[in-house]
Parts: structure tokens; C-alpha cells; sequence
């Protein structure tokens, strides 16, 4: 039978206790609570570590969805003339790059996460959790700047944001749920299954050609929405698009979207915590 690690204070002493009796599907937050210095610390140590030893440091962090930009309004902007309705093309490009820009950072730094600490994981009782979860944080970096970026690309032409933007928030609060489950799912699957560490390139790639980033949606024909919409990042780069530039609210899709996201992330959380289990043995 497992053996499960309970963590708690008495009397002022941090108290470890082995109970084999515990619920396995029970995720534990009081548990991540305990150990929220430690996941501000390899939040911290990715970030140094990230920009090390860089001549240009955090620059990168600009240049890669500048440079994003730069090819999309050559592609689609110029060659393909991609119709925007009377939004800028590089304005409404970078509202989609800003968006996958922070979920391909946080779905490919979870999913390799767990294999990187393996040396940690196999001498140290934590909850494994915190170390998908901690690249959120780190992912906010590369979030910010881009968002960053259409704010000045707002202020160059002039272009005033829809009554909509209230809703901004709850789309970027949703990107981050989303990429917080394909990253915990990937992160437990990479423990037992390593060809996914070589398979996430390629998904973040096909996913950014698969996503509404580059143009909108609507191109989709009818009787593809249904299964393209399956894609939560669509339903949400369209609702996030329609909080800054107003136009048709997006409908039933999104609340599709939504779903997809909490059963993912839900699942994502039990599977996860069942892997944990035998994480230190199979790793």
C-alpha cells in the first residue's frame, strides 16, 4: 500500500507523518501551501538561471514575439492579406502572439519540469506539484513584455481599446489555467512515456498554426468550428481578441472552450497526484 507524507505545525515544530490511508486523488493545496517558499524559489532560481550568462539578457524575451510579429505581417499581413475588419494587422497579430507566447512558455517549461528535478525529487519529500506550477510565474516575464508590446502597438495607431477590455482579465486568468493542465498533464506523462520531451516542440509549433494567433477564426469554415474549437487557446485568443477590439461576443465556442479547460485541468490534477505516487521509483 503507498505511503503518504502529511506535513504540519505543533507547538511551533514542523511534524512529518506516514499515513497509508490517505485518498491518492487528494490534491493536497494546504500541503502546496506549506511549501509556498519553495516554489517562489525555483520560480526565482528558472528566472536567473533563464537570463545567465546572456549578452542581451532579457531582451530575448522581446525579440522572440517581435521577431513572431515580424513574420506574420510578412505572411499574413502582406502576402496573404489576411482581412481584420479595419484593425491593424500587427495589432491584431500581436493580441494572439501575447497570448500563446505565455501558454507555449508554461506547456513546454511543465512538461520538461519534472525530468529536470529528478535529482531533487529522489532525495526530498515536497509536493511534486510545485514544480509544473512554479513556471507560471516565470512565464509572466515573457507575458508582460508582449502585452507590453500591444500597448505601444495601441498608442501607434492611435487605435482605442473596446468598452470590452473589463473582460481582459478573465481571459488572461483562463490562459493560465490552460496552460497550467497541458502542462501538468504533460509533466506526468513525460515521467512514464520520455517520447513526449521530444514530441512538445513539434505540438507548440503544429498548436501555433492549429490556434486563431496568426488570423481569425472566423476563416474556419462552418462545418470545422465545432471540431476546431476543441482547441481551448481558440475559444480563448477570440474572446480576448473581442475584449480589445469589441465586434460579435464569442458565443457558445468559448463556453466549449471552458469546459475543455476545467476537465483538462481537473484530470490533469488527479492523474498528476496518481503519478506522484510512484514518481521517485519510475523517474
Amino acid at each position: 500500500m503507498p505511503l503518504f507524507i502529511l506535513r504540519y505545525q505543533m507547538n511551533g515544530l514542523s511534524k512529518i507523518v506516514v499515513d497509508s490511508k490517505r485518498n491518492s486523488l487528494r490534491i493536497g493545496f494546504k500541503d502546496l501551501k506549506n511549501y509556498s517558499d519553495l516554489f517562489y524559489i525555483l520560480a526565482y532560481k528558472d528566472l536567473r538561471v533563464r537570463y545567465a550568462q546572456t549578452f542581451l539578457g532579457i531582451i530575448w524575451a522581446i525579440l522572440q514575439p517581435l521577431a513572431t510579429l515580424m513574420i506574420f505581417i510578412l505572411i499574413f499581413g502582406m502576402i496573404v492579406k489576411v482581412d481584420t475588419q479595419d484593425i491593424p494587422y500587427p495589432l491584431f497579430a500581436i493580441s494572439g502572439i501575447s497570448m500563446w507566447t505565455y501558454f507555449s512558455f508554461v506547456f513546454s517549461q511543465s512538461g520538461n519540469s519534472v525530468i529536470g528535478a529528478q535529482e531533487m525529487i529522489k532525495k526530498i519529500y515536497f509536493p511534486r506539484l510545485v514544480i509544473p506550477l512554479s513556471k507560471a510565474i516565470v512565464g509572466f516575464v515573457d507575458f508582460g513584455l508582449a502585452l507590453l508590446m500591444l500597448v505601444v502597438l495601441f498608442l501607434v495607431y492611435g487605435f482605442a481599446p473596446s468598452t470590452n477590455l473589463i473582460f481582459a482579465p478573465l481571459f488572461i486568468l483562463l490562459n493560465i489555467v490552460t496552460a497550467l493542465s497541458f502542462g501538468i498533464w504533460l509533466s506526468a506523462l513525460t515521467i512514464r512515456y520520455r517520447d513526449f520531451h521530444h514530441i512538445i516542440p513539434f505540438l507548440i509549433q503544429f498548436g501555433m498554426y492549429a490556434t486563431p494567433v496568426a488570423y481569425p477564426g472566423r476563416l474556419v469554415p462552418d462545418k470545422y468550428q465545432f471540431l476546431y474549437n476543441l482547441n481551448p487557446m481558440a475559444g480563448l485568443i477570440e474572446g480576448f481578441r473581442w475584449s480589445l477590439f469589441g465586434g460579435n461576443p464569442p458565443g457558445i465556442y468559448l463556453f466549449m472552450s471552458i469546459i475543455v479547460i476545467l476537465l483538462l485541468f481537473i484530470s490533469g490534477l488527479i492523474y498528476f497526484k496518481r503519478v506522484e505516487e510512484i514518481m521517485a521509483d519510475i523517474i
